[in-house]
């Protein structure tokens, strides 16, 4: 749910940024409207959902990747700006566990992380059960996989013109965002308000992310209740009394989950708290299944102690990084610059080329 709380908060977070709409009116809206649907629909509305919702999350993407590549005069120049700025560093193969992004730590931790996602989130496992047969679930994991590195490819592009653009001209060091993750509304309110629409067509894509991510998990947490905690111990109700209790299991945990975006707004950045939260309960996950896979010896109360132990160290782990934060020196952070900001007269004017953008200086800068 702390997850889920996490997606819900980011979009809102752009809806706020884009149109000024109130941040946590956005929260309650995003939160009801999946709670909507996925009470009503199910599994299946989940599903059919999230079809279309990948071809908005792409438009959105194109979009803004398009429209960064005519203002940079090409690809060439996007790229070339990442690779002297220090942004496409693939081959650091420092093997300190301690260093923030190298090779191993990127390769070695992600295979974990998205082996817990795929092989034992309940929201996955959920829709390789729902289908046909082993054949179609597996020709759907491949299909998702396609699909993955398309919005991967196109979120990595976006970072790779967001620097590009800014690279003389920092929003977050010059104090034109709150929080890093208001980065990327701030480019696309930049170079695409002569389009009007398209920064909607942005929020859209956003927004369909966490409509996909945030339903599902609710339909995983009831269909988890009601199939684990309560039929087998209410053998006696039928299977309309279990559907309207799993329904209102819905209702439940679509109200905990936007109380959980308020949490959300504490954690800092984003993608690093979701990250987290997946290695604190996915890795003793992934590990008691292993255990079940590859130890016929094992038992119950070994499987137990196992994941508890688990728990209790990655939690700690986990919260250790929340109130801890990594040295500088272990983040490896890159250089950013304001040498292409004007200030004068109270405003602050990024010379970019060939957009001129003038923004209000907060009164402590003037």
């Amino acid at each position: 749910t702390l997850y889920t709380g996490i997606v819900i908060y980011a979009p809102a977070l752009a809806l706020n940024q884009v149109t000024g709409f109130d941040l946590w009116g956005a929260v309650v809206a995003t939160g009801v409207v999946c709670t909507f649907y996925c009470t009503l629909g199910g599994l299946k509305a989940v599903v059919w959902t999230d079809v279309f919702q990948v071809g908005i999350m792409v438009a959105g993407f194109s979009s803004v990747i398009i429209r960064a590549v005519v203002v940079q005069e090409g690809i060439e120049r996007i790229v070339n700006d990442s690779y002297y700025g220090g942004r496409l560093n693939f081959w650091d193969f420092n093997p300190n566990p301690l260093q923030r992004h190298t090779f191993w730590t990127i390769v070695i931790g992600g295979t974990f992380t998205w082996t817990g996602i795929y092989g034992v989130n309940q929201s996955q496992v959920q829709r390789y059960i729902a289908c046909k047969s082993r054949f179609h679930a597996k020709m759907s994991l491949y299909i998702n996989l396609v699909g993955l590195w398309a919005i991967l490819a196109c979120a990595v592009l976006c970072g790779l013109a967001l620097y590009s653009i800014y690279k003389d001209c920092d929003p977050w060091t010059a104090k034109q965002v709150s929080a890093l993750d208001q980065l990327m509304p701030y480019l696309v309110l930049d170079i695409l308000h002569d389009f009007p629409g398209v920064p909607g067509l942005f929020v859209a894509s956003a927004y369909s992310g966490t409509l996909s991510t945030v339903s599902s998990s609710i339909n995983a947490l009831a269909a988890v209740t009601v199939e684990d905690l309560i039929r087998p111990y209410f053998r006696s109700l039928s299977e309309k009394k279990l559907s309207r209790i799993s329904m209102g299991m819905s209702l439940f945990y679509g109200g905990v989950c936007i109380a959980m975006a308020a949490l959300a707004s504490l954690m800092g950045a984003l993608l690093q708290a979701a990250l987290s939260i997946f290695g604190m309960v996915g890795g003793p996950l992934l590990g008691l299944f292993a255990l079940g896979i590859l130890c016929s010896f094992a038992n119950e109360t070994g499987a137990f102690v196992g994941l508890v132990s688990g728990f209790v160290i990655s939690l700690w782990v986990g919260i250790g990084s929340q109130v801890y934060p990594p040295l500088p020196e272990r983040q490896k952070p890159l250089y950013l610059s304001t040498a292409g900001c004007n200030i004068s007269s109270g405003n602050l004017t990024s010379t970019e080329n060939p957009l001129t953008t003038v923004f209000n200086a907060p009164t402590a800068e003037r």
